[in-house]
């Protein structure tokens, strides 16, 4: 009850009556219930649960006694009767609702000022505890070592989409219940696109190879970048592959508590500026990880934000160079009070395979 009471607190600091959470990965954080339909409505000293029969004995084996249960397919009805009998007069919901939905919640919340509150428990999920943290270690581990193993199988003539297929049968062989994202697999001037989809292109000698990948393991996510070379590297490829790791080892370097978020994304990008290829590293340095591969912090231009311990973050320099090729390292970081614990330990120094 510990997330909930946190979440009690917060509604009472924003003098909210009561609130309205349907995003399930929230739901999930503050009850453990990992069904596909659910509502909380969260009061200050309440918290009630609402799931339809095909949950009902997994929700009532999981969740704290303190909360209310009511099994029903239609939980605003419900959630007005409490309002009406309570008499709460300002309900907080999550704007992300689809927007029949919000019309529901107008017409049987016609009397209580609505309140769209984004981001509530999100800004809870911010910090993660050590439970936490131990099970994205663990996710961590299991793509260093898909990364390791994937190493012994790429050869040359293999398509992006027979590696992708390694990578991702792997994670779940080494204990994953899913994937993070659909695994970026980019060789050759594909690698210039930071997000391009695997496809049949083969692997030729002198290849750049990015693979950008992770897993779920226990609800929590992964996510790592390794760049390699198939049978040679040309000087160029090995000296930008230096550069960026120099921008990944800098942030490390440099990140900690109290860190504004445009200077840990600045630790990387003024060196990659300075050696003229700021143009080609397009994207920000990173995003929050846990539940979701990518949750706040966001990295936005401008940001007065701050690091925190106990924040997870990735750190993900590039350079692309359009019609060539393009490489990018990426690590997931653990932010401390002093410093930060790199999560993922698979090699990135130069690799030829």
């Amino acid at each position: 009850m510990k997330r909930l009471e946190k979440l009690q607190a917060e509604l009472v600091a924003r003098g909210l009556d009561g609130f309205l959470v349907n995003n399930l990965t929230n739901i999930y954080y503050l009850t453990g219930f990992s069904g596909s339909n659910a509502t909380l409505f969260v009061e200050p000293e309440a918290v009630t649960f609402f799931t339809d029969s095909r949950y009902t004995l997994a929700a009532k084996a999981i969740l704290d006694p303190a909360i209310d249960f009511v099994e029903t397919r239609a939980e605003l009805a419900e959630v007005a009767g409490i309002v009406q009998d309570r008499g709460l007069k300002r309900i907080g919901f999550e704007p992300n609702v689809p927007y029949y939905y919000y019309q529901e919640l107008t017409k049987r919340l016609a009397d209580q000022e609505l309140v769209a509150e984004a981001s509530v428990v999100e800004g809870l999920r911010l910090i993660k505890d050590e439970s936490e943290i131990a099970i994205i270690q663990e996710a961590c581990k299991i793509s260093d070592q898909a990364f390791i193993d994937a190493l012994e199988f790429i050869k040359i003539g293999q398509t992006e989409l027979e590696i992708a297929t390694f990578l991702d049968f792997r994670m779940r062989e080494l204990g994953a219940s899913g994937l993070s994202f659909d695994s970026i697999v980019a060789s050759g001037p594909n690698s210039a696109m930071p997000h391009a989809h695997p496809g049949q292109r083969q692997l030729e000698a002198g290849d750049t190879l990015t693979l950008d990948f992770g897993c779920v393991f226990q609800h929590y996510a992964s996510d790592m970048t390794r760049t390699i070379y198939l049978d040679h590297v040309q000087d160029e490829q090995a000296a930008l592959h230096q550069l960026v790791l120099d921008a990944n080892q800098a942030v490390i370097a440099q990140a900690t508590a109290g860190m504004l978020l445009t200077d840990f994304d600045q630790a990387a990008r003024s060196l990659i500026d300075q050696a003229g290829y700021g143009p080609a590293f397009s994207h920000s340095i990173g995003h929050g990880m846990g539940l979701e591969v990518h949750e706040e912090p966001f990295f936005r231009a401008g940001s007065e934000d701050r690091l925190q311990s106990g924040m997870v973050v990735t750190d993900e320099p590039g350079i692309y160079l359009d019609g060539k090729y393009g490489l990018r390292i990426e690590d997931d970081l653990w932010i401390q009070e002093e410093g930060c614990q790199v999560l993922t330990k698979a090699p990135k120094e130069l690799i030829i395979i």
